[in-house]
């Protein structure tokens, strides 16, 4: 098939677009493929409309070849079973909820896990019907507060998600593995570069989660990997190993000291170290208490949380959040320590959260015998010696502090170092959660119930193609891989010689027999337009016709490595079918 860029739909701009974040934003606006409608949602013209098609057909591909089986279900979804499962209430405000004529409540689904359990269980009633996964590629509504990158995190997007059917546990291991097996063989053929690391369930529920990451600067999920082991995991989802604890028996009282002027803990620690308490400080000594407030779906009201970290390490809201999900989590105003007189800041301890009935909830490192400096609930004044486990029990432990590079991987093998990448998957073994909620149970083999066990699995297809364009780019555009590029080649023709368009079009033509889905750039503009725009819209190969025709050669370039080569115009159509079928 042949394309002319003369009727093609498309215009290229020559300055990035000013809200472009990222290097994909930036590019694919630039080279045709989207354009921006409203925050968060895009327009895919022709060439993005190509691509997200390929990335489409082999996502398909490859779930059929598993044994998938594809249906759709619609976008706009009726509130109650929604309600049923509580994430009605749960997704909060990221639910585009609608009411339709008569009153009725809907929703924009996010995801189908309640439509695939009710359809399963409509169809479905024998122990001899399972196993079955079945899957929809389709749009997906989410609204994100901070819609970001273009298509990356946008409100409307493109996902695959997959549901697994299982009668036992040892079923749904092994669904999770078939597809866990298939995204590496999806990824690995869309030729991105990516991690698989732990992650949290967040709203999905469920229990084993792991997540696919594309390695990308640009990532807005930070992970951690073992410097001598295999473990990797999103920070969110990394567990802090706690120390062993330590006895408590005949241990020094703890000690109030005036403190004044130490509100933060770089300014204790100085006052500290030059009062001459006989021993040196560090930050890691004391016991920094942030005050949160937490809301839990659909409740009015919010309550405190006194989360207490070692002193030189920061709380990492987003762990914060993964933790204590589904509730909503914020910082404390003005307003809050003001009707709250007993949270005296910058001096903030223990004691007065456990006598005002603050829940206290304090990282692993925390543990019985550890002995703190913390705040005394007293402007100016600190308490030295604090024991865990006798001056204070905290209500539990949280993972809310920072994960830093250097720090002991959890399995005990190495340190960890970090990196950032985007989410291009996710599986979860999702257990028996929605088929609870809906009573999806197959009559045995013994006429009981069996209740059926489940897995949930996704791919964001939609931003695959900013993934793809991040990873695959240059100064001067895109450089697609071959599996998804919108054109096999891109045929230029560099002269205004009637002779070099007639060859051009010659070529173009025997290509197409071929099986060649050819870009031909026929436009009535300069060569330096036309090779500008080649480079930006990032066909992997790109066959110049011009002056050398004369003599009976075309050059051939490489999008990629920029390498060129001249070959002549009768074998170069053999050439380019090898190179493209290769």
């Amino acid at each position: 098939m042949i394309t002319r860029m003369s009727s093609l739909f498309l215009r290229t701009l020559r300055e990035d677009p000013a809200d472009a974040e990222v290097p994909s934003h930036r590019l694919l606006v630039r080279a045709g493929y989207v354009r921006r409608v409203a925050p968060g949602g895009y327009s895919w013209l022709p060439l993005g409309m190509r691509v997200l098609r390929r990335i489409e057909n082999v996502v398909r591909e490859e779930m059929n070849a598993m044994g998938g089986q594809e249906i759709q279900f619609p976008a706009l979804l009726p509130k109650e079973p929604y309600e049923a499962s509580n994430r009605w209430t749960e997704y909060g405000d990221s639910l585009f909820r609608l009411k339709d004529r008569k009153g009725a409540d809907y929703l924009l689904g996010p995801t189908h896990e309640e439509l695939f359990a009710l359809t399963v269980k409509g169809e479905y009633s024998s122990y001899k019907d399972y196993p079955v996964t079945l899957y929809q590629i389709q749009t997906k509504y989410r609204d994100e507060a901070r819609p970001r990158a273009g298509i990356l995190r946008g409100r409307e997007f493109v996902m695959k998600d997959s549901y697994s059917f299982d009668l036992d546990d040892a079923g749904l291991e092994r669904s999770y593995q078939a597809h866990r097996d298939t995204y590496i063989k999806l990824f690995d053929r869309l030729g991105l570069e990516y991690v698989i690391v732990k992650a949290t369930s967040g709203a999905m529920g469920g229990s084993a989660s792991e997540e696919f990451l594309a390695v990308a600067e640009t990532g807005e999920d930070t992970y951690v990997r073992s410097t001598d082991s295999g473990y990797a995991a999103n920070v969110e989802a990394v567990v802090t190993p706690a120390p062993p604890a330590q006895p408590v028996e005949g241990r020094p009282a703890a000690q109030v000291h005036h403190t004044p002027d130490t509100p933060t803990i770089e300014t204790l620690v100085a006052f500290l170290n030059a009062a001459g308490l006989g021993r040196e400080f560090s930050a890691a000594d004391t016991l920094k208490n942030v005050l949160v407030k937490t809301r839990q779906p659909g409740a009015k009201e919010w309550e405190l949380l006194g989360v207490g970290v070692p002193g030189d390490r920061e709380v990492d809201m987003k762990r914060l959040e993964a933790s204590l999900e589904p509730a909503e989590v914020a910082l404390l105003e003005e307003a809050d320590f003001a009707k709250n007189p007993f949270l005296v800041k910058g001096y903030i301890g223990p004691k007065a959260l456990q006598d005002n009935g603050v829940r206290y909830l304090v990282d692993p490192r925390v543990v019985a015998g550890t002995a703190w400096i913390t705040g005394a609930d007293k402007a100016g004044h600190h308490v030295v010696g604090l024991l865990a486990g006798r001056d204070f029990t905290p209500d539990g432990t949280i993972e809310a502090a920072e994960v830093r590079e250097g720090d002991a991987s959890p399995d005990g093998q190495g340190t960890l170092v970090a990196a950032r990448g985007i989410e291009i998957g996710h599986i979860f073994q999702l257990g028996r959660k929605y088929a609870d909620v809906f009573e999806l149970d197959a009559l045995g083999p013994d006429s009981k119930p069996i209740r059926i066990t489940m897995g949930s699995y996704g791919v964001g297809v939609s931003r695959l193609v900013g993934v793809l364009a991040e990873q695959n780019h240059d100064d001067l555009g895109l450089v697609w891989p071959r599996e998804v590029s919108p054109f096999d080649v891109h045929v230029v023709i560099a002269g205004k010689d009637e002779t070099v368009a007639a060859g051009a079009e010659k070529l173009a033509a025997e290509l197409s027999t071929a099986g060649v889905e050819v870009l031909l750039d026929d436009r009535k503009a300069t060569p330096g337009v036309k090779f500008a725009d080649a480079e930006l819209v990032g066909v992997p190969t790109i066959l110049v016709v011009g002056r050398g025709l004369a003599n009976g050669v075309v050059e051939v370039k490489d999008r990629r490595t920029g390498e060129r080569e001249e070959i002549a115009v009768d074998a170069v159509v053999d050439h380019l079918v090898k190179l493209i079928r290769s």
